[in-house]
């Protein structure tokens, strides 16, 4: 009934990281009838890991150690983390807020960061270079708009002053034998084997566009443009690129595309992030005010109806016959419904449906996430009610109980003929015809 219910399944990115089931829905994922992901940058994360990129594959045990997911790592990808917490618990000083453990890859991860950073001056993140901006003996560090801040530990024992950048021999090693365990890890590859053959940086369908994050703006609504490996690009042709260095990296494998992999996951103009990341910041300052993370100009720019037809316009959007409106559908950013925000936005024509599926989110957005359904009578969005307990779920159904907001009612009733499955199949009958032609007027004789 459900495979009969739902012809396909579209899913807009970030499948890994927060919670410790991402490998057991990709196992599901593996044998569902009909699906396409869009990849979101987490995603794109655990694929730069699996590429053997070392600064994300630091970045997925960061995420995982900090919201205590060892199982992904250990039980279902077979990648042992016995050698780094030996080194942590051997190097780090122990009883302080960070434990020795993050404090090990905090400090691999920013090292290897530094490195790719000096690599691309393109990136322009320079202002992210924050370990040659501590002051050892005073417990502080200078961002880059000149203020000083107190560190929340000053245990940075393998960080050379005159070479921070570089990882100690002992460090070294232990990035080597990570980079062997995902690169060999089989049951981890066959899922990003299976992000690739189904996933892609956006997509056209069926009147909407679909992708994770954001089509990088400039403040004044047109698109931002990035300089990609010496040629500059922007808009429809920037995801293109981004698509195409993700695939390269895959199966190349070159150090410049495994580079790109991490700017993808944390770029403030990458079309899966949008932001500017502070992880150095939470991870050292208490202060939260240094956490604020300025966001792409898209994030606002698209209230606006008419910048969401010009980003729809440029990707060759055509809105079914039916349903005059296309839409833009993204995942990415949380929808705070505690603040009063909402996932319908732009008049309709924008529509974030990433309300945070996982337990982390809960208590921000105030549901457990949407689905949006599209059938023949038009759209419905439904919003679900977080996961308490087993017995909330037996005796009440709350874990099934969701509220529908139904909108882009068709004039009409939508037919197979309106989709793109209806093009596909007119355009396999306009190729019979022909081949019927072929065989009555004698161009093409029949086989006996």
């Amino acid at each position: 009934i459900k495979r009969l219910a739902v012809d396909h399944l579209h899913l807009v990115g970030d499948i890994f990281d927060r919670g410790g089931g991402a490998a057991k829905i990709m196992d599901r994922l593996l044998t569902y009838h009909s699906l396409d992901i869009q990849w979101g940058n987490h995603d794109l994360l655990w694929m730069g890991a699996a590429a053997g990129e070392p600064a994300c594959i630091a970045t997925v045990l960061r995420n995982n150690l900090r919201y205590d997911n060892y199982e992904i790592l250990e039980n279902d990808y077979g990648i042992s983390l016995r050698e780094l917490v030996a080194f942590a618990d051997a190097t780090y000083t122990d009883g302080e807020p960070i434990t020795p453990l993050i404090k090990a890859i905090n400090v691999l991860l920013f090292k290897l960061e530094g490195q790719i950073i000096q690599r691309h001056p393109e990136f322009d993140m320079t202002d992210r270079l924050l370990l040659d901006k501590i002051d050892h003996d005073t417990g502080t560090v200078t961002l880059a708009d000149g203020s000083v801040w107190p560190l929340t530990t000053n245990d940075f024992p393998t960080v050379d002053p005159a070479d921070p950048y570089t990882l100690t021999p002992q460090e070294q090693h232990i990035i080597d034998k990570l980079v062997s365990e995902f690169v060999t890890a089989d049951h981890l590859h066959r899922h990003i084997d299976f992000l690739f053959s189904h996933g892609s940086m956006y997509k056209v369908a069926n009147g909407n566009l679909l992708f994770h994050g954001c089509v990088p703006l400039n403040e004044d609504g047109t698109f931002s443009s990035m300089n990609c490996l010496g040629t500059w690009h922007a808009g429809r042709d920037y995801l293109d690129f981004c698509d195409h260095i993700a695939r390269r990296a895959w199966r190349v494998g070159d150090r410049d595309a495994l580079d790109w992999m991490w700017y993808l996951w944390i770029g403030f103009n990458s079309p899966a992030s949008g932001r500017l990341v502070r992880t150095f910041e939470r991870a050292y300052i208490a202060d939260k005010s240094t956490w604020v993370e300025p966001m792409d100009p898209y994030f606002t720019l698209t209230k606006s109806p008419s910048v969401c037809d010009d980003i729809m316009r440029e990707f060759d959007v055509v809105p079914m016959a039916c349903s005059p409106t296309g839409h833009i559908i993204n995942g990415h950013t949380p929808v705070k419904t505690t603040k009063g925000e909402q996932p319908i936005r732009a008049e309709g024509k924008l529509l974030v449906i990433d309300g945070g599926f996982c337990r982390a989110y809960h208590p921000k957005t105030g549901i457990a996430g949407y689905t949006l359904i599209s059938s023949s009578r038009g759209c419905r969005l439904k919003s679900h009610r977080a996961f308490t307990t087993v017995a909330e779920a037996l005796t009440r159904n709350v874990d099934i109980e969701s509220e529908t907001n139904r909108f882009d009612q068709a004039d009409r009733r939508r037919m197979v003929s309106d989709t793109d499955t209806g093009a596909k199949i007119r355009s396999q009958i306009q190729d019979l015809r022909q081949l019927l032609d072929a065989y009555r007027n004698g161009a093409i004789e029949e086989r006996v």
